[in-house]
């Protein structure tokens, strides 16, 4: 039997990053929704130092934590309703002639190892001229249907307020287990009764802000990220400088932002004195050891050590995922910050 050939380096590069394959990137993408943008704003280091939002050298964020949300979690998802075009003409309930509705939301690019963080559920309504004085009801439960999976314990019942702005409810450990997997498909029968006399009110939009943690990329705090200077020439072993261009490569279509990243790379000798780094103290003593006796003697089959990162940091990409959904994924290890000998 022929053997299989190996992955190609897009290929790797996409398992190393946790995709199974390259999102197909639709010719007319839906608008990104803002509460993405501006977590990708506040997550990413290359924003965040670019920006007015300097980050203090000892305010190193807590890795594989959502600090904008208060959430364990490295990937958030903005999953649009399904159900909006395919859904029925709105059924009235007898008790009052309000209409419900059914959200449907496809969560299949959720992987099995992804544990759940959070579920907050975000719903748009348009309120007739006469609405009631004492607010609204929310009641939010799950939707029979031909692929809907068991995820939802009780219906969750909410007081409204106003319809003005978006009404959130958090479903996790409210109507959600926490230690329920996410289903592939997730059917959701939504209702709001005015609490008073006063006109029914109409569904608009309806999307889920999904929060998962993904432990295989995630990684113990490093030290603080520092700039890296730009080196012409030769020199001893150091970070050099590399853009990354999403273009170049052919993921413009599907990664929204960043365009591109500083992934920098390792050049330079490893001879004494530069196995002892730029401090005079050796980034790893074994290549000192090793730089060492390959002075005393050059034919020594051990050779000189190698130049490679020493630290790296992590970047964030918001991109368009097969089920049109945003998704915002904060990947470490993709930055060389400092190189040194081994």
């Amino acid at each position: 039997a022929r053997a299989q050939a190996p992955p190609g380096p897009a290929a790797t590069l996409l398992q190393a990053l946790g995709l199974r394959e390259v999102p197909r990137g639709d010719s007319t993408p839906r608008p990104v929704p803002p509460v993405m943008w501006r977590l990708f704003r506040l997550r990413d280091p290359q924003e965040t130092r670019a920006g007015s939002r300097r980050m203090s050298l000892g305010a190193t964020p807590r890795p594989c934590h959502m600090e904008e949300l208060g959430v364990a979690g490295n990937i958030v998802r903005h999953v649009q309703d399904r159900g909006a075009a395919a859904r029925p003409p709105e059924s009235a309930s007898a008790a009052d002639l309000c209409p419900a509705w059914t959200a449907v939301f496809d969560l299949s690019a959720v992987g099995p190892a992804e544990r759940l963080s959070s579920a907050r559920l975000e719903l748009r309504f348009a309120e007739g001229a006469a609405g009631p004085t004492d607010g609204w009801e929310l009641s939010v439960g799950l939707a029979p249907g031909p692929r809907s999976e068991s995820a939802l314990g009780m219906p969750l019942r909410l007081v409204v307020p106003s319809l003005r702005t978006p009404v959130r409810a958090e479903l996790l450990d409210a109507a959600w287990a926490r230690n329920v997997s996410a289903p592939s498909t997730l059917r959701l029968a939504l209702a709001l009764h005015p609490r008073g006399p006063g006109a029914c009110a109409r569904l608009t939009e309806a999307a889920l802000l999904l929060v998962t943690l993904d432990p295989r990329f995630c990684y113990p705090p490093v030290r603080p990220r520092r700039e890296v200077a730009p080196v012409a020439g030769g020199g001893p072993c150091r970070a050099r400088r590399l853009y990354v261009s999403f273009r170049e490569v052919g993921w413009h279509h599907w990664i929204i932002a960043p365009r591109g990243f500083m992934a920098n790379y390792c050049q330079g000798p490893c001879a004494l004195p530069s196995a002892l780094g730029a401090t005079g103290q050796p980034a790893f003593n074994h290549a000192a050891l090793r730089a060492l006796m390959y002075s005393v003697a050059p034919g020594a089959q051990s050779g000189l050590p190698c130049c490679v990162p020493a630290r790296l940091s992590p970047i964030s990409v918001l991109f368009f995922d097969n089920s049109d959904n945003v998704v915002l994924r904060h990947y470490e290890d993709m930055v060389v910050d400092e190189c040194g000998c081994r």
